[in-house]
């Protein structure tokens, strides 16, 4: 029997279903995201979540040319099924496949390539402001969820949205969730709403009565009117509203028929920009998702490899508790990814000494610089990727002051399927240019837990750059001892050649040393440790001695490890 997935090959084909081969066609898309993504990986859960929404979206907007922007991608899985790329979906976060997010090469209805999250409104606002110079004709829509939404980027877009006045929609999707729970005082508020059964009950009664007044499509207003009334039960102040947004919902994000009352409404709406919130279940439809949708967030796939091995984000969380119960002033903070660093055995023991700051990068790092100017000892535990955001609060805030810190780097160099935006290769770059801050990557796992015990007690601002995934397999030491901050360390001698390294590389280096033996080449290699400052005698020493040196680092070519040698 012939699915009704195999029929889509346009947002046109869902436009001609009826409601019963909606409701089949997403559950068809759940039996599909859920087969791909345990072969290949990917966001799994939030996916689930948004696939009613996604067709509802489709079927009342005209992409490509309405615009419809994705806020970091981790909800467009559908969108890339109904758009022309089922055939290629299979690929999806393999190399030269499909991308994991959006992207502007991959297909004209990706009109914003994402990645970061809390993009979206900024973007869009910004495609708006140019239909309306441009006097063209086409609506342009935001999908943020209420992770994203929570971040600074995205209200500064509210402010200006509202201030501007352009038509645009804002499609809040409310799961109450970014990876793990969102935090934080908006989420509380929309909380309000998710969960307050009086508003709803009263929003039904509401509209019931007007649908039994004469002219009842003209008292439309009167009823928006009553439901900001009924708002006003719950929530004090409406934020959106209060913002300029005109506010929709909340709607129920898996009844496909409402959201499309919804979006109609908002589509035809023209007297500035609108926000309609739409409430979503995470892992909708797949009972192990949404009983653990933290887990199901992001999935590893059937090819990954798994090992007693401790990953680098273990061991630093490891580690962090470790020092913590040594010294009571070691405070970590995160923004919005606990369980990526492996933090909830931290949170766990020390209840009152991590903070889950949401997806809020420059906050988090200025907050830590707070905590540091009343001695303090905060560590920032953050993905690389994610650490240029907050790149202006480093340096103003933190470096330029000198108050110790540490900043715990995951995911440094290269990060394989997760794509060109999440890829940890230009920290070095970026770090080693700021004056006063030390910038270290340990060789293997064990010399982990030593330089986060060596920039905890260093009395300076310093930067420990690790890479996803399992360590090497060697064995943790016991006790934490300090390193001599750059100072490298020779691991291996030999006179035709050298090779200096960096983190992980230096594994990779060894390997390759083995093999140049065998074919009658002696190569020394040398663990740098510290890129900034570099062991310059060291490196002196052995440029006098062997004249052919090689540098290993995963980190772009300008301004990184390299660079910092030749310079």
């Amino acid at each position: 029997m012939s699915k009704i997935i195999d029929s889509i090959h346009s947002p046109a084909d869902v436009k001609k279903l009826s409601g019963k081969e909606l409701e089949q066609l997403a559950s068809e898309i759940r039996e599909e995201l859920v087969a791909t993504v345990s072969i290949t990986g990917g966001h799994l859960a939030s996916n689930l979540g948004a696939i009613e929404l996604t067709l509802a979206l489709h079927r009342i907007y005209d992409a490509p040319k309405d615009k419809i922007v994705w806020d970091v991608g981790h909800q467009a899985y559908t969108h890339k099924l109904i758009t022309g790329r089922r055939d290629r979906f299979s690929s999806l976060r393999q190399y030269g496949g499909l991308s994991g997010y959006t992207s502007r090469d991959e297909s004209e209805y990706d009109t914003f390539g994402a990645g970061h999250a809390s993009t979206s409104i900024s973007a869009a606002l910004g495609m708006a402001i140019a239909r309306d110079l441009s006097h063209d004709d086409y609506h342009v829509v935001a999908i943020i969820g209420d992770g994203a939404v929570t971040g600074g980027m995205a209200l500064e877009a509210f402010n200006q949205a509202g201030h501007l006045g352009s038509n645009m929609t804002v499609v809040l999707n409310d799961n109450g969730m970014s990876i793990s729970p969102t935090v934080g005082a908006l989420a509380r508020l929309m909380a309000k709403v998710r969960f307050d059964h009086r508003y709803h009950r009263a929003k039904e009664r509401s509209w019931r009565i007007l649908k039994n007044i004469p002219f009842g499509r003209k008292l439309w207003w009167a009823g928006r009117q009553v439901e900001s009334c009924v708002k006003g039960l719950v929530m004090p102040t409406v934020l959106w509203e209060e913002l300029g947004l005109t506010y929709i919902g909340p709607v129920d994000g898996h009844n496909i028929k409402e959201l499309e009352t919804a979006f109609t409404q908002a589509k035809n709406f023209k007297k500035g920009p609108v926000l309609v919130h739409v409430i979503t279940t995470k892992g909708k439809g797949y009972s192990p998702a949404e009983g653990e949708p933290v887990y199901f967030h992001g999935v590893s796939g059937k090819n990954s490899n798994h090992c007693d091995i401790p990953s680098y984000s273990e061991v630093f969380a490891t580690t962090m508790i470790k020092i913590a119960r040594e010294d009571p002033r070691l405070l970590v903070i995160t923004p919005a990814m606990p369980e990526g660093n492996c933090l909830k055995p931290f949170q766990e023991a020390f209840p009152g000494r991590m903070f889950d700051v949401g997806i809020c990068e420059q906050h988090a790092v200025t907050f830590a610089a707070g905590l540091s100017t009343l001695n303090y000892l905060p560590v920032v535990a953050i993905y690389s990727t994610f650490l240029q955001r907050a790149f202006d609060q480093i340096i103003h805030d933190v470096c330029l002051q000198e108050l110790p810190m540490v900043f715990a780097i995951d995911r440094g160099g290269i990060v394989g399927d997760d794509g060109k935006t999440h890829q940890g290769i230009f920290d070095l770059s970026y770090l080693t240019l700021i004056p006063n801050l030390v910038v270290a990557a340990p060789k293997d796992e064990d010399e982990l837990q030593h330089l986060l015990y060596t920039a905890v007690n260093s009395g300076k601002v310093m930067a420990v750059r690790y890479p996803r995934g399992t360590g090497a397999g060697v064995p943790l030491s016991e006790t934490l001892r300090t390193i001599p901050i750059g100072k490298g360390e020779v691991l291996r001698e030999g006179g035709d050649a050298a090779i200096l390294a960096t983190g992980i590389s230096v594994q990779a280096s060894l390997a390759a040393a083995e093999i140049l033996m065998k074919k009658g080449i002696a190569v020394t290699v040398i663990n740098a440790r510290f890129v900034k400052p570099l062991d310059e005698e060291l490196i002196l020493d052995t440029a006098r001695r062997i004249k052919n040196i090689v540098t290993v680092e995963e980190n772009t070519v300008k301004g990184g490890f390299g660079t910092c040698v030749l310079d």
